[in-house]
C-alpha cells in the first residue's frame, strides 16, 4: 500500500507532490506518519513532506471531530445511550484512564486519530481539548517519524 501512494505521489508534477502527501495523509491509517514517510522517500524536501503531511492529516481529523460533535449534539438530545461494543470499551476505559491528553498521543498507536478524536467526543470529552491535543500529537508523531525516514533515506545513499 505504501509503495501505491508513494507511486501516486511521485506521479504528480513536482510542483503538486505536496498535495499528493497531503490526501494521503487524510486517509485513516495512513496519518501524518506514513504520509510524511511517503514524502520524503518520495523526493520531497523532508519540512515541506512532513508540513503537507500534518496539514492533512489535522484536515481530515477536524472534519470526523466537527461531525461526530454534530451527530453527538443531535442524538443525545433526548434519547438513551447505546450498548456500548467491546472495541468502543476498550477505547473508553483508555479515555477514562489516560484523559484526552494521554489517549490523543498514545491512540495513534492503536486506531487512526480520526477515529480515537470522534470517540472521544462521542464520549462527551470537549471537542476544543481533543482538537488541541489531537493536533499535538499529529504534529509530534508526523515529525518523529519524518525524520527518521530522513535520516533512513541519508543512510541509504
Amino acid at each position: 500500500m505504501i509503495e501505491s501512494l508513494q507511486s501516486f505521489t511521485a506521479s504528480l508534477p513536482p510542483m503538486l507532490q505536496w498535495l499528493g502527501v497531503l490526501l494521503v495523509a487524510a486517509i485513516p491509517f495512513v496519518e501524518s506518519y506514513f504520509g510524511a514517510v511517503v514524502g520524503v522517500v518520495g523526493g520531497l524536501n523532508p519540512v515541506v513532506a512532513i508540513a503537507a503531511a500534518v496539514v492533512g492529516n489535522i484536515a481530515s481529523m477536524l472534519i470526523f471531530v466537527f461531525s461526530a460533535h454534530s451527530v453527538r449534539s443531535k442524538v443525545a438530545a433526548g434519547r438513551e445511550p447505546k450498548e456500548i461494543t467491546p472495541r468502543r470499551a476498550k477505547l473508553r476505559s483508555a479515555f477514562d484512564k489516560y484523559g484526552v491528553a494521554g489517549v490523543s498521543l498514545l491512540g495513534q498507536t492503536i486506531l487512526p486519530s480520526q477515529i480515537t478524536s470522534a470517540a472521544m467526543v462521542s464520549f462527551g470529552a470537549s471537542r476544543n481539548a481533543v482538537i488541541l491535543w489531537q493536533v499535538i500529537s499529529i504534529i509530534l508523531w508526523g515529525t518523529a517519524f519524518g525524520v527518521l525516514a530522513t535520516l533512513g533515506v541519508s543512510l541509504a545513499r
